[in-house]
């Protein structure tokens, strides 16, 4: 093959773009946005393990804020997640066994509860699993906790995304409140602190960075700002010209 068209082809191989880092950091609506400039298809993980919560909780498998991992684990198998498109909001929504949770997943008491969930090792098998599937073809962008470590560690771009607790309580606040839940902030910052506690030490896959993955810290960064940080990060990896 001439360079010319090993340097096409190469210009024209999609990758797959790994998002990891805290909660509340703004990986899903950054991984979408990433995904929408290029022309990728965005899986949010961190979606898949609440559709699992929320699942649990409907079904009694969670009580009082008490996770029964051998009833979770016991539902597994009834459990079917999908991806749809919804032209209205420009973004994939998740079904559950055929019925839209979108909404539901983003309460605080699954919030509170996730973290005890995605911890259980049969969980994590299945939706890894799952995940791995929907990354084969590749120009996807994936964000969650273990992407660029467990899911997918040989990732073109891996990237780990952080921030200041308190302002990822505001966020997540802020986005609570404008849907109309009643929360307060501090209990709002007590869930990101504990959820970043759980998180750093589950016993089965827990949030760490890549050796190979690129901080970004956006405390202080507009969205706008970030992906003009990821468009230089991309252009270096890829070769890409201006996208």
């Amino acid at each position: 093959m001439s360079d010319t068209n090993t340097a096409a082809a190469a210009k024209h191989r999609k990758i797959i773009i790994a998002i990891d880092g805290f909660s509340s950091c703004g990986k899903s609506t950054f991984a979408k946005a990433i995904a929408a400039r290029l022309g990728y298809i965005f899986i949010d993980t961190g979606a898949m393990y609440r559709a699992v919560t929320l699942y649990a909780l409907t079904h009694g498998a969670i009580r009082s804020g008490i996770v029964d991992e051998e009833r979770v684990v016991a539902l597994l198998d009834a459990i079917s997640i999908a991806f749809r498109f919804n032209p209205e909001r420009g973004a994939s929504d998740i079904y559950v066994n055929g019925e839209l949770v979108e909404g539901r997943i983003r309460t605080i008491e699954v919030s509170n509860c996730v973290s005890g969930v995605s911890a259980i090792p049969e969980v994590r098998a299945k939706l890894v699993a799952l995940q791995q599937q929907m990354g084969k073809s590749r120009g996807v962008v994936m964000d969650g906790r273990d992407i660029g470590t467990v899911v997918f560690p040989d990732a073109e771009i891996k990237l780990f995304m952080t921030a200041d607790p308190a302002v990822r309580a505001r966020r997540r606040y802020d986005e609570l409140r404008a849907k109309g839940d009643e929360v307060s902030l501090e209990e709002i910052e007590r869930n990101v602190r504990s959820r970043d506690e759980a998180d750093m030490h589950r016993a089965v896959s827990p949030l760490r960075q890549a050796p190979d993955a690129v901080v970004l810290d956006n405390s202080h960064m507009s969205v706008e700002e970030q992906m003009e940080w990821f468009m230089r990060l991309f252009r270096e990896r890829t070769g890409e010209g201006n996208c």
